[in-house]
């Protein structure tokens, strides 16, 4: 399994012989002008987390131009499918064995609508499951006792968690998430995208190899193996 950071909460995922696309909101983001281009992405599976902008800017057209199908709650699939898009809805709990691996749907607390004000339902974050590897993708959300749950049906490889504070947890939390999910290896995200989240990176590294963890910040672009 192969994860390319592709700068906020954006990530391309390789796995099970397809391609995985999470949150993309590439297009408004100043930080990866010159880095990626939506038309070199062709996913076969776009996986949403919740409805805010700065998460699904770039489904519409990825998704239409390349036959993608949108995962994600019943609502958001349902928006997008009355878009033309493919969809498979999913809602909190559930699970489903793609052709890929197997996803499950679990809780995050935050908020979601989308730009033109539609509900987005409630947010979420995805564990998946492929290649004898497991990740927890855990969207935008506060620390919530609900991760408590995941270690006692998945042994994560990697797990995903929001640190750039404001919004979502900041490092503190994510540090005290990382223990709830029993993972020491976490791939931050949600940082520095714009003011409200800005981290120091040093810092936070360090507040993680403290504890005997590791805080990966990979660079716009930049891979890693699970």
């Amino acid at each position: 399994m192969q994860i390319t950071f592709l700068g906020h909460s954006s990530l391309l995922i390789e796995t099970g012989g397809k391609s995985l696309l999470v949150d993309p909101f590439i297009t408004g983001n100043d930080k990866v002008k010159g880095k990626i281009n939506i038309e070199d992405l062709k996913p076969d599976y776009i996986l949403v987390t919740h409805a805010h902008q700065d998460h699904i800017l770039d489904v519409e057209e990825i998704g239409k131009k390349n036959k993608a199908t949108v995962v994600s709650n019943f609502e958001i699939a349902t928006y997008y499918e009355n878009k033309g898009l493919k969809s498979h809805p999913m809602n909190h709990g559930g699970s489903w064995k793609f052709d890929f691996g197997t996803l499950k749907y679990v809780n995050a607390i935050h908020t979601s609508s989308f730009p033109d004000g539609t509900n987005g339902g409630q947010p979420g974050g995805f564990i998946l499951s492929s290649e004898g590897k497991c990740i927890y993708i855990a969207g935008d959300t506060a620390l919530t006792m609900d991760m408590k749950l995941i270690p006692m049906s998945f042994q994560l490889d990697l797990a995903v968690l929001p640190i750039g504070d404001n919004f979502t947890m900041g490092v503190d939390d994510a540090l005290i998430a990382s223990d709830f999910v029993q993972c020491p290896r976490i791939l931050g995200y949600h940082y520095d995208t714009f003011g409200y989240i800005i981290i120091d990176h040093k810092e936070s590294v360090q507040k993680f190899s403290k504890h005997g963890k590791e805080l990966i910040l990979l660079e716009i672009g930049e891979s890693l193996k699970v």
